[in-house]
């Protein structure tokens, strides 16, 4: 492995970055890390226990990718994860896109609705979708205040704007981390770093939407402009705006990808 050299030069391309991208290997994460690589970014393909795919996507660009484990609950080892990628890509982390999903599965039959939802179980998505992200921001922020440089990206939902599935621990979370992009834009922007939030809603396919019936995304493409429904790369090519220099001057926003279904 090559040994981070922490120099004060501004990436200034996609291809001179170095990118985590968090919950990598499958669906949504996938997609977005495949998206990274094919501007020829390096990219850190985290995985929690998907071992085997997250491995098969980094085979796949063996000059560009690295599969690394890492619980991003965790904080020593999402420290960890930023050590490692960047000393084996001798360059800072200079991007983080918080994809990564724990424990949650897209059933809205098997929620609990509202008179039945424990803390407990708002707790354990506050613990994925707002301290795993703060794990990773913390770890990295350090290296792209050096730099003089940073991009951060969240990913989160339009269930705030549409809230048409009892999804209430993931949403509440994710509004959460939604206060977080904003309130970290204004902290974190006279380093250099800008923070912004991409939302989708219903993808198709991942792994989460694969079980979901065609009449079900027939209706949802019906009731937006573009009559289609969004898929894992469409978000990813906004992931890849935030990322570039022409999102230079945006920071603490919330760009919606869902073909228009929900607006504001």
């Amino acid at each position: 492995m090559k040994e981070a050299q922490h120099v004060n030069q501004t990436p200034t391309s996609l291809a001179e970055q170095l990118v985590i991208v968090t919950g990598a290997a499958r669906g949504l994460g996938a997609a977005i890390s495949r998206a990274f690589l094919g501007q020829g970014a390096k990219v850190v393909i985290n995985y929690n226990t998907s071992r085997e795919a997250a491995e098969a996507l980094a085979a796949e660009y063996p000059a560009q990718a690295l599969a690394a484990q890492a619980d991003i609950r965790d904080p020593e080892a999402v420290a960890t994860l930023i050590r490692t990628s960047a000393d084996h890509f001798g360059q800072p982390v200079t991007t983080v896109v918080n994809n990564a999903l724990v424990d949650f599965v897209f059933n809205g039959d098997a929620r609990s609705k509202a008179d039945e939802i424990s803390y407990a179980e708002l707790a354990g998505q506050f613990e994925g979708s707002v301290k795993g992200p703060l794990n990773v921001i913390q770890a990295a922020r350090a290296s792209m205040a050096e730099m003089g440089f940073g991009r951060i990206i969240n990913i989160g939902t339009n269930l705030f704007q549409h809230p048409v599935v009892p999804y209430h621990d993931y949403t509440a979370a994710k509004a959460a981390l939604l206060s977080l992009t904003r309130t970290f834009a204004d902290d974190l922007g006279p380093s250099g770093i800008t923070v912004n939030m991409v939302s989708g809603g219903l993808l198709q396919t991942t792994d989460a939407s694969a079980a979901t019936p065609q009449e079900v995304f027939d209706g949802i493409a019906a009731g937006t402009p573009l009559r289609k429904v969004t898929t894992p790369e469409q978000l990813a090519d906004a992931v890849l705006f935030f990322a570039s220099d022409w999102a230079r001057g945006v920071t603490g926003q919330n760009l919606i990808v869902d073909g228009g279904l929900v607006k504001g």
